[in-house]
């Protein structure tokens, strides 16, 4: 690679840095909220209730890592705690999609899986996709409660969710790291809600 190309690379990567750390300082409003869910949610699973998590590629694997960090740990050792990530079950996914369709893979699950009581976190960098709305609609109609985190908002999903937080950004990228960050926000209040020891 030329030195030209290489200065063009390392100002592409610093300009993928900056639009990150900008989006990062824009999402610190939302912390309130984050707060407030870790909160809810801790006493939620103390009690024997469960998280239930979906989202689709990228938005999967991040729902899929929170669930790891609940059943596993995040920062302190504690019990293990009932989270669902709902495309994790291939079987489940690929029969549902097949019978029923795409858009009901996830619904059917909350049906499945979701009590009065529990939470269902949707995560979409677009907050349009299908399937992940149809999970937050039939998880109110359950009594469950659904928050999202999505890309920018106003979208569908954060509109047939309880509640939700959006990141500020036009790249899916940032908004998918940024959802990382909320993820372990999020973690973190929970353990320390709990009083588990860092």
């Amino acid at each position: 690679m030329t030195a030209p190309a290489v200065r063009r690379e390392t100002r592409r990567q610093d300009l993928c840095l900056e639009a990150l750390a900008d989006a990062a300082l824009r999402f610190r409003s939302r912390t309130p909220t984050i707060v407030a869910w870790g909160r809810r949610l801790a006493r939620v699973l103390d009690a024997g209730g469960r998280l239930l998590a979906c989202g689709n590629g990228g938005s999967a694997a991040e729902a899929q890592h929170l669930t790891a960090e609940l059943v596993g740990r995040f920062a302190g050792d504690r019990r293990p705690f009932a989270a669902i990530p709902l495309h994790g079950d291939t079987s489940a996914v690929t029969a549902i999609g097949n019978d029923y369709g795409a858009v009901h893979v996830f619904a059917r699950q909350v049906q499945a899986h979701g009590r009065p009581g529990d939470v269902l976190i949707c995560l979409s960098t677009s907050g349009r996709s299908p399937n992940v709305v149809a999970a937050a609609e039939h998880a109110r109609r359950l009594g469950l409660t659904a928050w999202a985190i999505t890309g920018p908002g106003p979208n569908p999903l954060a509109a047939a969710c309880d509640d939700a937080v959006t990141v500020d950004a036009v790249s899916a990228a940032t908004v998918q790291e940024i959802h990382l960050a909320a993820i372990h926000l999020l973690c973190g209040v929970v353990d320390e809600t709990l009083g588990v020891p860092g």
